[in-house]
């Protein structure tokens, strides 16, 4: 079951703004789907072996997945480095978890019918 939406409503004015400038979590770049406008969201992003798998913990139609599926595209930096990801998509807790390393938990709320965005690294 998804987080509650205020929440998400505290998470995007108050949190996820201080958690950019600290530089610690990955943070996800990306293009509004009706506005135009570039928005940076911060994110635990589980390295795949070619790509990224993000868990929106607000449900699948969270704003920042809806405008990764709308642009087909966004913008990852890890740890300083920036990574471009190609091909979003919702894909079932389930069908992608046994990919991750032995012993990734899932935060509370997501079970294996969830759905998770998972994107591919851009090739070439």
């Amino acid at each position: 079951m998804p987080l509650p939406r205020w929440l998400a409503r505290i998470n995007k004015r108050v949190v996820n703004p201080r958690e950019i400038r600290r530089g610690v979590r990955p943070v996800l770049t990306h293009l509004g789907r009706s506005s135009g406008r570039i928005y940076q969201t911060p994110l635990d992003a589980h390295p795949l072996p070619d790509g990224y798998l993000f868990l929106p913990l607000y449900g699948p139609r969270t704003d920042w997945v809806r405008n990764v599926l709308a642009a087909g595209t966004a913008r990852l930096t890890v740890g300083g480095e920036q990574v471009q990801l190609d091909s979003p998509r919702m894909v079932r807790k389930q069908e992608v978890w046994p990919l991750l390393p032995a012993g990734t938990r899932a935060p509370p709320g997501i079970s294996n019918d969830s759905e998770l965005l998972r994107m591919d690294l851009r090739r070439g």
